[in-house]
């Protein structure tokens, strides 16, 4: 061993991660290094083969009796199944699988039928000992090519790769369960097909996404539950499409039946404030004992119909119950999501999501991914719904390993999620189970499938159920008779029918919340005037001092860079010299919510400095690239939390969305590197964000800040589509804030955690009034002030001719124009709140300045900004007799132009002046 004495001079650790860097990138590893771990790879798969004199150690011979070269074709063989044998499964129902070449057939590794007899030292590599060939392929067969395929020799890590080959060996990679546990899979399945023959029958061609096909899931999942809980799993949040959707409802969370065929009777809801949702994208919560006793709760998201959108919800409310809940324990918490096929290939979320599960600011701790694959997308075939193999070839992007279960064999797919459940516990990584089944029906229940796949739809019609199927296997296994399999039908259909009987009796369907118990001291708030009225989000000037020197002070022995320095010495002295600034409001509301026990994340592109680095919540020391997160100074009961996200805005508005829903007490914010950018996720701005309250009662606090203002900068760095949001804006659903100050921004944040209710809050935050002179506030402005709807900072000297009312950084625009030329007769006037509007203060302006004439201005085109909201909703009455000055329409937001958004600017400015 002294030939191996270097080693001693490397740390394991060190010694690991420069394996794992060889595993993943092999020429990014020195060539000594990699020639090294070359041989060692070669060792542990061709060891077995070689055997070395105890008398000289340097002297490696082949073992006495081995034919070498057929164990290097037998080794080449036993690697070809595992790399490949997936495609050679028996995985599919209904459909010939697609034909692969080369195939497995021994022929093509350089062996013959003479060698099946031979017995072969390779079979070591599989755990097994030394075999024939005959049983070797037996046993690969049996592993890799019956039922289940699995992929997984590319996730590069040793011990996952012979968890899973150890994992294999225990049974063939087949279920192996006593006569109890087969009786209770045969009644969770028998209950899935019995509740949808029921529905077919008793609500002939309505919408219910029929889980017929793929029926197995649901003694799967019910499993996956359970088995999860005797690994110590306390909590579920599960997200998924409509498709199957109602059968999980009803046989999963127990959701009583009658209130699901309520829904399909189309009663209207017992509230008259919510407009409610299709009964197959509504959410639930429930709680239940396991078979085995323990108390678990699941929660089921509503979704809609954009497929694939939950998911980033579902890992945003787990990461939130494991922060605020659990401790911070991932295992205490399983995010499952379940795919459609057509959907997790199709949709670009799905790889967003994938690629968010091991980031710091977003991990779950492994998220089990179901995917129900009926092998139709809508009416497309599967063939023109993909390029890839498999629906599940984002899985790679991970190295998340995959295994394509048969939805027939319905034992196999209790093993396969019960392999995954153990998989995800022991690596807290993502692991994917693809169901292959297959849709009895169309799209929908009332669709004609025979249009776009007629061959297939005729083997379907023959093809016989999964529970049948598996009645007639444990019949003939003796497991179960025909009387008792009837008896227990006949129990469910009969529970059913009595629940179909209470449904008909009643005259209303209830609307019922989403994790209620979360939103219990928050009450929904559906009432305009609530929404004004005033709530003290004042500081105490010693708490604000305190917090202001906790956010200014770097830790000593600490270096950053000096302009970092000088920032944080500035806004050390702001206090005292009674000037904040933007950077410096934020800071001092989030120190004030963590010092008052709220909790705080924020989270976004760059938004750690700020795109416009005005933030700096987390500062880096130069040398070494340590993080000083400056809020850590100031925590109470909750860790502070400011991530820089990957680039996505869908799926992490989602997340954040997600977050916010199951911590209703932390300040959750999402921030756009710039407004224009939201857009990116306008699927979540428009089905959730904007309608959830009125499709769900879901209530959410999440805050968008949304960089706005247009400096010259071109189409996508100007506008935030304000305009957009404002279209969105109905029933009190959500509020749209463009503030002029530091203080308003201060008090609308603390507002947003101090009120008994949650909205949505979104904000239109500036990108050069982050530095501007005069965008300051005085210290008198936190201790004492409040949130201002409006602000009139007007002292006429002379009487007031003309009212100019606009929002945002326009005001200092035209604040500049007005001192410039020495204008005494105008009052500009800022809206800081445009949803829900503030009449009665914009009322209270116009009387109070009697001007002869009312302007609304903006610098975004006339057919975006407010100016069209106003026109519609509110011109007829509080701004009836208002002047527009607006610049023309546009197709785009802005000019690329500088000079030509400076002339355009400048041409409304002076309009408003002499108009």
């Amino acid at each position: 061993m002294d030939r191996y004495s270097f080693l001693n001079a490397v740390h394991p650790t060190e010694l690991e991660t420069l394996y794992q860097k060889y595993l993943t990138y092999p020429d990014s590893v020195e060539p000594s290094w990699r020639a090294f771990f070359q041989g060692h790879d070669f060792g542990i798969e061709f060891g077995h083969l070689f055997e070395v004199d105890t008398d000289s150690p340097t002297q490696v011979t082949i073992k006495e009796g081995i034919n070498f070269e057929k164990e290097i074709k037998v080794i080449a063989l036993i690697d070809a199944y595992r790399q490949r044998g997936h495609l050679f499964t028996k995985t599919n129902p209904v459909r010939q699988r697609r034909t692969y070449s080369p195939t497995l057939d021994i022929a093509n590794f350089g062996l013959t039928n003479a060698d099946l007899s031979e017995s072969f030292q390779s079979a070591n590599v599989l755990g097994i000992g030394v075999k024939t060939l005959s049983e070797i392929i037996q046993y690969l067969e049996e592993v890799f090519c019956d039922s289940i395929g699995v992929e997984y020799i590319y996730m590069r890590n040793p011990k996952r790769i012979q968890w899973m080959e150890n994992e294999f060996k225990q049974h063939k990679n087949k279920p192996a369960f006593d006569d109890r546990e087969k009786k209770v899979i045969y009644k969770e399945l028998s209950k899935a097909v019995g509740f949808e023959n029921f529905l077919h029958k008793k609500y002939v061609g309505q919408k219910r996404f029929s889980l017929e096909g793929n029926e197995t899931f649901i003694p799967g999942i019910f499993a996956l539950v359970e088995d999860s809980a005797d690994h110590g799993v306390s909590e579920f949040v599960i997200g998924m499409a409509h498709r199957g959707r109602l059968n999980m409802l009803a046989n999963i969370f127990e959701k009583p039946e009658h209130k699901i065929f309520n829904e399909f009777e189309g009663k209207d809801y017992d509230e008259d404030d919510f407009d409610g949702d299709v009964k197959y994208h509504m959410g639930y919560t429930s709680h239940k004992k396991t078979n085995s006793g323990k108390d678990v709760t699941l929660n089921l998201v509503p979704n809609p119909s954009h497929l694939e959108t939950v998911a980033p919800l579902v890992e945003g409310i787990s990461r939130a119950k494991i922060e605020e809940k659990y401790n911070n324990d991932e295992s205490k918490v399983l995010p499952i999501v379940i795919h459609g096929d057509a959907a997790v290939a199709g949709q670009g979320i799905a790889y967003e999501v994938t690629q968010m599960a091991q980031l710091d600011g977003y991990r779950t701790g492994g998220t089990v991914h179901i995917v129900i694959n009926n092998q139709v997308g809508f009416t497309t075939n599967y063939t023109d719904a993909r390029s890839s193999t498999y629906c599940t070839d984002v899985a790679k992007v991970t190295l998340c390993p995959v295994l394509h279960v048969n939805a027939d064999d319905v034992e196999a797919v209790v093993h396969a999620m019960q392999f995954a459940m153990r998989f995800r516990m022991e690596f807290k990584h993502d692991v994917f189970v693809d169901l292959l089944g297959y849709r009895k029906y169309g799209h929908n229940e009332g669709d004609e499938p025979r249009f776009t796949q007629p061959i297939l739809y005729k083997l379907i019609s023959k093809h016989p159920n999964s529970e049948s199927l598996y009645k007639s296997q444990l019949i003939s296994e003796g497991k179960i008779t025909n009387t008792e399999a009837e008896q227990f039908q006949t129990e469910h259909k009969e529970h059913l029918e009595a629940e179909f009987a209470l449904a008909k009796s009643m005259d209303r369907s209830e609307l019922i919340g989403f994790m209620p118990e979360i939103w219990e001291n928050y009450p929904l708030e559906t009432q305009t005037d609530k929404m004004f009225e005033p709530i003290d989000t004042t500081v105490d000037a010693k708490l604000l001092h305190e917090v202001a020197t906790k956010v200014t002070t770097i830790p000593q022995g600490k270096k950053v860079i000096r302009k970092l320095e000088r920032l944080v010495a500035d806004r050390a002295k702001m206090l005292e010299e009674d000037r904040v600034d933007w950077g410096m409001a934020e800071m001092l509301t989030y120190g004030s919510l963590l010092q008052e026990g709220h909790g705080f994340r924020l989270s976004g592109q760059d938004v750690e400095r700020g795109t416009f680095s005005h933030r700096h919540a987390v500062m880096k020391v130069e040398d070494s690239e340590e993080e000083i997160f400056v809020l850590d100074a100031v925590k109470k009961d909750k860790q502070p939390a400011a991530y820089n996200s990957f680039l996505s805005e869908y799926a992490v508005m989602g997340f954040d969305y997600g977050y916010a829903l199951a911590a209703p007490d932390a300040l959750t914010i999402w921030e756009a590197q710039f407004g224009d950018f939201s857009n990116g996720a306008q699927i979540m701005i428009d089905q959730y964000l904007s309608a959830a309250e009125d499709k769900w009662k879901l209530q959410n606090g999440l805050v968008l800040l949304l960089p706005h203002g247009y400096e010259g900068q071109g189409a996508e760095h100007s506008s935030a589509r304000l305009e957009r949001y404002l279209q969105l804006c109905a029933q009190n659903n959500m509020q749209i804030l463009n503030c002029t100050t530091p203080a308003n921004l201060f008090h609308a944040l603390r507002r947003q955690m101090k009120k008994h209710y949650r909205k949505p809050m979104v904000i239109f935050s500036p990108k050069s009034l982050l530095r501007h002179p005069k965008c300051v506030s005085t210290k008198k402005d936190f201790t004492n002030g409040q949130f201002e709807f409006v602000i009139d900072r007007t002292e006429p000297k002379k009487k007031v001719k003309k009212l100019v009312f606009c929002t945002g950084k326009f005001y200092y625009d035209l604040l500049k124009y007005q001192e410039d030329n020495k204008i005494e007769d105008v009052a500009i006037v800022t809206i800081e709140q445009l949803y829900p509007f503030p009449k009665t203060d914009i009322k209270n302006v116009i009387d109070k300045y009697k001007a002869d004439q009312v302007i609304w201005t903006q610098e975004e085109p006339a057919n975006m900004g407010a100016w069209g909201y106003l026109l519609l909703h509110e011109g007829q009455d509080t701004l009836k007799d208002v002047i527009p000055v607006l610049p023309q329409a546009s197709a785009a937001p802005a000019s690329g132009s500088s000079k030509r958004h400076t002339k355009r600017h400048t041409a409304v400015i002076e309009q408003v002046f002499s108009v």
